[in-house]
């Protein structure tokens, strides 16, 4: 893939928004999702701590300026139909061939592009465009998890699919294999600020802490009294 030169890079950015704004996200099924959050939770329980965190999510999204927003969902779309999203099956056997799918469905002409997931509920529209600014010039953005891994990734222009293909998923090294990947592609890489991904039952009580108003944190504090 054709890089641009630095100023058209600059330009792409668009400050006052995305071209693209991607979750990708699984659809919050007991005993599917955040399993490792039993038993100190029921599969029920945990659930529902991912929905919230996914609703959250896409809340703040919704209030991020963007020309497309797309929920790339492994799982039945009906309970998300009314966020006002584009969503679109996910596709892959392995997350860097889903993330890869999810970012074929970037259009060239949408410039700027940010993916997220559905493991950190503390976000906020002010994180998210962050990447919109400076630094001047970067051509990706990382926003690092605090297991190694990445809760963002971002693009001054639509990337080359093939970038994630073979990225090691669910290691302490991700974050930094991806990394490397993407300088050996001549790539300038940013990084956002680091976030805690919710995994462990100490994740939530951390992350629900941090985002006291959100969902998420609503119904952890009413688990917790139950």
């Amino acid at each position: 893939m054709s890089r641009s030169e630095p100023s058209q890079r600059r330009d792409s950015l668009r400050p006052n928004g995305f071209g693209t704004l991607i979750v990708i996200a699984k659809n919050p099924v007991p005993g599917l999702v955040k399993t490792r959050l039993t038993p100190h939770f029921s599969p029920a329980q945990a659930a529902e701590l991912a929905a919230a965190a996914l609703a959250d999510t896409l809340d703040v999204v919704a209030q991020t300026p963007a020309q497309r927003r797309l929920l790339v969902l492994d799982g039945d779309e009906t309970r998300w139909q009314q966020t006002g999203l584009e969503i679109v099956a996910q596709q892959g056997a392995g997350l860097d061939e889903r993330l890869a799918h999810a970012f074929s469905l970037v259009l060239k002409a949408d410039g700027a592009c940010l993916l997220v997931g559905m493991d950190t509920p503390q976000l906020t529209p002010e994180l998210l465009a962050r990447p919109s600014g400076p630094p001047p010039g970067a051509d990706a953005w990382i926003g690092p998890a605090d297991d190694g891994g990445f809760w963002a990734l971002g693009f001054a222009e639509p990337p080359d699919p093939a970038w994630l293909r073979g990225v090691p998923m669910s290691q302490d090294d991700t974050g930094a294999v991806l990394r490397a990947r993407l300088v050996e592609a001549g790539l300038t890489v940013a990084d956002l600020p680091t976030l805690r991904d919710v995994d462990t039952p100490g994740d939530v009580a951390t992350v629900a802490k941090q985002a006291r108003h959100s969902r998420f944190a609503l119904l952890a504090a009413r688990i917790a009294a139950a």
